[in-house]
């Protein structure tokens, strides 16, 4: 059941979800007087929470739909809002509006096994409604009704993962509602830091991960090349589940830094054996302005953290069978990463049978 947290003389927020458990963030905003109707994100739910996708709601009502990120949990359900008569801009980054079609394209395949033509009449459809917008610039969004004060958006780095961005909205009254979507943590190497508000009259915080104190940033490196080591001396391979948008790319990072550190041996495999993750990462690439400093500056000294020579990249499910049965058979070190990251599907579920 939605659950309404908010409903004064100026506006009232629905939570469809992402409210009382991890994933499925979707929050509806009903702005008075103006009769404005905003959806931020519209998520699927997804792990130990996951259920049927569906909307619960008349997408002929909202008016436009922003999106903070490019997570299945915060855009999953777009083809499904589509389907519920949406037909109202989308507003995003400019890097997230390259990742969405990625991500739903994969979710239409596997959880619907819709055929190709069908997939790419959606992807259209959402590519025909984004809307992208710039950072830090304030957007005026047109009311349901004439003459009624306008409401504007504006969207902020919140350095979760490429073109992720937190919600600001400034109501017809002045006031500032922000909405956090999720927040980065401080000091990573391949995103710029979250930049925080300078006002929120009401704020609306993810707090999935707010439950306990994390260890440094600046030292994930080291406890990385320890984990490494370890492991090298056990023999065979190592594993490595990871999500296909962010943490993968944050891993490639941290691994270019120990080969260039002359931690890890040249010689060493890092296998690269997601599809999914492989076309995220050409977008990382391809969106090198959104890079921390420390990263560009890794780019001016023509080194590649997102594509160095000792990463093999894996692509048809027969090479990876392959891979797998190598690995299984002759126990020679390597450096796996594949998805899924939470182990519960994709094809890091065939090397964990295999060499587990």
């Amino acid at each position: 059941m939605p659950n309404t947290s908010i409903n004064n003389e100026t506006l009232t927020v629905t939570h469809h979800g992402g409210y009382q458990t991890v994933t499925g963030s979707c929050h509806q905003v009903d702005i008075k007087p103006s009769g404005l109707r905003l959806l931020i994100d519209c998520g699927q739910y997804q792990g130990d929470e996951a259920r049927e996708a569906r909307v619960n709601l008349n997408g002929k009502r909202i008016d436009a739909l922003i999106l903070t990120h490019a997570h299945i949990d915060h855009c999953g359900l777009l083809p499904w809002l589509l389907a519920a008569g949406f037909n109202g801009p989308i507003y995003c980054t400019e890097a997230t509006a390259a990742l969405v079609p990625l991500l739903i394209d994969d979710t239409l395949k596997l959880q619907l096994n819709m055929h190709y033509g069908n997939r790419q009449h959606v992807l259209e459809r959402i590519r025909q409604l984004t809307v992208t917008l710039s950072y830090n610039s304030w957007y005026r969004l047109k009311p349901r009704h004439k003459g009624q004060p306008a409401t504007y958006l504006r969207l902020q780095p919140a350095g979760h993962i490429l073109g992720s961005a937190y919600v600001e909205l400034k109501l017809p009254d002045e006031q500032r509602v922000v909405f956090s979507g999720d927040l980065g943590p401080s000091n990573t190497p391949l995103l710029p830091d979250p930049t925080p508000p300078t006002r929120a009259d009401i704020l609306f915080l993810e707090s999935t991960y707010g439950d306990k104190t994390h260890e440094s940033v600046a030292n994930r490196a080291q406890r990385l090349e320890a984990i490494i080591q370890r492991s090298l001396e056990d023999g065979g391979a190592i594993l490595i589940p990871a999500f296909s948008v962010g943490r993968t790319q944050e891993l490639l990072f941290d691994i270019e830094q120990l080969i260039h550190q002359k931690q890890l041996d040249e010689a060493l495999p890092i296998i690269l054996d997601s599809p999914m993750a492989q076309k995220v990462t050409r977008h990382y690439r391809q969106f090198k302005k959104l890079w921390s400093k420390e990263a560009k500056t890794k780019l001016n000294q023509h080194r590649h953290p997102l594509a160095f020579e000792q990463c093999i990249t894996i692509d048809e499910h027969s090479q990876h069978m392959a891979l797998v049965n190598r690995l299984k058979q002759s126990g020679e070190p390597a450096i796996v990463v594949a998805a899924s990251g939470m182990c519960q599907g994709g094809r890091i579920m065939n090397y964990l049978a295999a060499l587990a």
